[in-house]
């Protein structure tokens, strides 16, 4: 039986009296893939944002592998999670060599600096991600996509088992989305657990072992991509029809959703 790495109960948080997340409650396995799907202003990022304490628990309980969030040292936490914020924000002003080295900071002593293994470890990285060669640019001129991979790659550096992602894909061409995708798919068959806040509800179905659904801060559905029927979850998720269109019958890929389509 996998070990639990994330158990999440009850949470909710009302800042200034306003009830984002409500009663909020799920386990996450060691190795897992979970997506996060939900209209805007559901929750998800703040959900989020609450499992690697960016924000407080106000009301409920985390836990990471059996102990609460808070008794975690900040670096013991950045060796268990990482996390890749929303591309739209705050782009760093230092070169994507010094950007990944500053996330080998939790396998660091104060005052330590990164050593051959840690440049070892980045330029493999970069090689993975498809990125060797742009260790000197800056990160401002980089293009989207390109941007995006330096964030996976921070977090790849980083070590860390878990990585959460904040709409990895958002603001991305096609062929850079499915670049971010193909990283995720090797990241997590290499063990890693990875969870995902998406709108791409045809990526979260088709690479997720778990999906969970977040409508006005509950939970609208927890459980395997084979549950979800787009008249009796999407449909109520996002509050527009969706139709159900199944791969030719020689095909390994997975039924995809359209929204707008007018019935199931």
């Amino acid at each position: 039986m996998a070990e639990t790495l994330f158990a999440v109960q009850d949470l909710s948080y009302t800042p200034e009296g306003k009830p984002v997340l409500d009663r909020i409650s799920f386990e996450v396995e060691r190795g897992e893939f979970l997506s996060i799907l939900g209209p805007n202003g559901a929750g998800k990022s703040t959900l989020l944002k609450h499992l690697v304490r960016l924000l407080p628990v106000q009301a409920g309980s985390v836990r990471l592998l059996g102990q609460p969030l808070a008794r975690y040292s900040p670096k013991a936490l950045a060796r268990a999670v990482a996390y890749v914020p929303q591309a739209k924000g705050f782009i760093p002003p230092f070169r994507t060599l010094e950007f990944l080295l500053m996330n080998r900071y939790p396998h660091l002593s104060p005052f330590e600096k990164p050593g051959e293994r840690d440049l070892r470890l980045v330029a493999d990285v970069l090689q993975a991600v498809g990125l060797t060669g742009f260790e000197a640019r800056y990160l401002d001129t980089l293009s989207g996509g390109e941007r995006q991979k330096v964030f996976v790659a921070a977090a790849m550096v980083q070590e860390a088992e878990a990585i959460l992602l904040d709409e990895p894909t958002t603001f991305l061409d096609p062929r850079h989305a499915l670049d971010v995708y193909g990283l995720l798919r090797e990241l997590h068959r290499q063990g890693r657990t990875l969870l995902m806040v998406t709108h791409d509800a045809n990526a979260a179905l088709a690479q997720s072992r778990r999906v969970l659904c977040l409508k006005g801060g509950r939970v609208l559905y927890f459980g395997a991509p084979e549950g979800i029927e787009p008249g009796r979850v999407l449909a109520d998720l996002y509050d527009v029809p969706f139709c159900r269109y199944e791969c030719s019958s020689h095909s390994s890929q997975p039924p995809a959703f359209l929204a707008g389509g007018g019935g199931a």
